[in-house]
C-alpha cells in the first residue's frame, strides 16, 4: 500500500482492476447482507463505514512508520474539505438503503449509470459542450433509466431505485473531489476518518426516526444485526471500501476524466455476473435491455468528447 502515493504510470491498469473488482464486491456484499434480515441499512453503513476508517488509519499509520511517504509529505496537498466525506457517508446510507430493495445487478447498473450522468452534467456546468452525438447518447442512457423504473411486473422498486440514483449522485461528487489528490490514501483515510461520526449523527436520527413509527414497523428496517451481518459490513467497510477507494483515488491520477468514466462501466457487468453466480439472483430481459441502453448511451457520449 506504500506505493499508493505516488503511483508509477505503468501501475494504473492494475490498480483500475482492482477498484473496479472492489466496487463490484461492495455490491454483492452488501446485497448478501441485506436480502436477508442479518442487519439492518443503517446498521450495514455505519459498520461499513466505521471498519473502513479504522483500517485506513492503520494503513496510513504503518506507511508512515516505515517512511515510505517522505516524498508525499512534502508534496502540497488539497485543502481539507468536509464535502467528500458528507458525499461518502451519503452515498453509503443511500446505497444499503436501496440494496434492501434491489438486486445486485440492478442496484449496479442504476449506480453507475447516474455516476457518469452526474460527471456529464459536472463537465456541462463547466463550459463543456457536447455534440449532438453526445446528446444522442445522454438521451439513450437516460431513457434506459426510465425503461428500467417505469412500473411493469419486472420493475425495480421505486424506493430502491430512487435511493441508488441519490446514492451515485454522491459517489459522482465524491469521485469528481479526488481526482488529483497528492496522497490518495492519506485523503481516503480523512475522508472516512471524518465521515465516522457523521455516519454515526446519521445512524442515531435513523434509530430514533424508527422508534417514532407505529409499532408494527418492519424488522428489516430496525436496528439490529447478527453476527454474520457484522462480518460482511466490515468486509465491505476494510476492503472494499477503504482499501478499494484507496486504489480508486491511486488509479485515477493515471486517467483523465473521459477514461475514468469508461472504466466504471464494466462495474454493472461485474457486479450481475458476480450475483448470478454467488447468490443467485436472476437477470431479466428488462434489465438486460436497460442495461444495454444506460451503458451503450453512456459509452457514446464518452466516445464524441
Amino acid at each position: 500500500m506504500a506505493s499508493l502515493a505516488g503511483t508509477p504510470r505503468g501501475s494504473t491498469p492494475a490498480l483500475t482492476l482492482a477498484a473496479l473488482a472492489s466496487f463490484a464486491g461492495n455490491s454483492l456484499l452488501c446485497r448478501a447482507a441485506l436480502a436477508r434480515p442479518t442487519i439492518d441499512a443503517a446498521t450495514f453503513s455505519l459498520v461499513r463505514i466505521g471498519a473502513g476508517a479504522l483500517v485506513l488509519a492503520a494503513i496510513v499509520r504503518v506507511r508512515d512508520a516505515r517512511g515510505a511517504s517522505a516524498s508525499t509529505r512534502a508534496a502540497p496537498s488539497q485543502r481539507p474539505s468536509l464535502l467528500p466525506s458528507v458525499a461518502l457517508v451519503g452515498y453509503a446510507f443511500a446505497f444499503s438503503d436501496a440494496y434492501v430493495r434491489l438486486t445486485a445487478g440492478t442496484g449496479a447498473l442504476i449506480l453507475f449509470g447516474v455516476v457518469q450522468l452526474t460527471m456529464v452534467a459536472s463537465g456541462l456546468r463547466s463550459g463543456e459542450r457536447p455534440r449532438p452525438l453526445a446528446w444522442f447518447g445522454i438521451a439513450l442512457a437516460f431513457g434506459g433509466l426510465v425503461a428500467l423504473t417505469l412500473p411493469g411486473l419486472a420493475a425495480p422498486s421505486m424506493r430502491g431505485a430512487a435511493m441508488m440514483a441519490v446514492a451515485g449522485v454522491c459517489w459522482g461528487v465524491y469521485t469528481l473531489r479526488g481526482r488529483g489528490a497528492a496522497d490518495p490514501l492519506a485523503m481516503t483515510a480523512r475522508n472516512f476518518g471524518w465521515g465516522a461520526p457523521l455516519a454515526a449523527a446519521l445512524w442515531l436520527a435513523v434509530v430514533a426516526s424508527v422508534r417514532a413509527q407505529p409499532s408494527d414497523v418492519s424488522t428489516l428496517v430496525s436496528p439490529h444485526a447478527s453476527a454474520r451481518g457484522i462480518a460482511l459490513a466490515v468486509a465491505s467497510g476494510a476492503v472494499a471500501s477503504g482499501v478499494g477507494y484507496s486504489l480508486w483515488y491511486a488509479a485515477l491520477r493515471g486517467l483523465t476524466t473521459t477514461r475514468a468514466a469508461v472504466v466504471q462501466l464494466a462495474v454493472p457487468v461485474l457486479a450481475a455476473v458476480g450475483a448470478v453466480a454467488l447468490l443467485g439472483e436472476p437477470i431479466s430481459l428488462r434489465l438486460a435491455l436497460a442495461g444495454v441502453a444506460i451503458l451503450g448511451g453512456v459509452a457514446t457520449v464518452l466516445r464524441a468528447r
